[in-house]
């Protein structure tokens, strides 16, 4: 058993070596930081959405902004569209699931606020749903997905592609990645 959590380990080591190694996603890691931190300073807001594990992620990176990374400073509005369950399942019911993040999406954003969605196929349709409705209303959007970017690809501003197939993996990465992203946001607009 040994063998295999080193294999396990070495999987994951071996996409976050590539993702270093790959400068045109490091830059697109760097825009996305840019982007937010604007937003965040014309007092805009960031809205996360995804599915499953996705959506802990999710929760997970509204929660840095929110409440705080590394240091003690003011809350950034953000959270994530899945926390409210009557809203979700009532819409789930109402007018089908492919359609409990967009129709959040039109009720909460605005043009300027970012919208992260992160789907590991990106080919989520409630996350597709959700992209569409938020380029209506003038909403930055950001694609969290796996190697191939799926037909989230096509709709992202801004894609952070992972150079993985392996779910597990490219979940793993994407904490690093929204990571990096809160801990440059906290920074760029907070003195310790």
């Amino acid at each position: 058993m040994e063998s295999k959590i080193k294999s396990i380990i070495q999987a994951s080591v071996d996409v976050k070596t590539n993702i270093l190694a790959n400068p045109v996603l490091l830059q697109k890691i760097e825009e996305v930081v840019n982007l937010v931190t604007d937003a965040f300073k014309q007092g805009n807001k960031v809205l996360f959405c995804g599915n499953g594990g996705s959506a802990a992620d999710a929760q997970h990176l509204a929660a840095e902004f929110s409440g705080r990374f590394y240091f003690d400073r003011e809350p950034l509005p953000s959270e994530a569209l899945h926390c409210n369950s009557s809203y979700l399942t009532a819409v789930a019911n109402d007018y089908g699931y492919d359609l409990v993040y967009s129709r959040i999406v039109k009720g909460s954003g605005k043009a300027g606020d970012v919208l992260v969605a992160l789907s590991t196929s990106g080919n989520s349709v409630n996350i597709l749903n959700a992209l569409h409705q938020a380029k209506k209303i003038g909403m930055i959007t950001v694609g969290l997905t796996g190697e191939s970017g799926g037909k989230m690809k096509d709709i992202c501003d801004h894609l952070l592609n992972v150079p993985s197939t392996d779910t597990p993996r490219i979940q793993e990465s994407h904490i690093m990645i929204g990571h990096i992203i809160c801990e440059l946001v906290e920074a760029g607009l907070f003195t310790r």
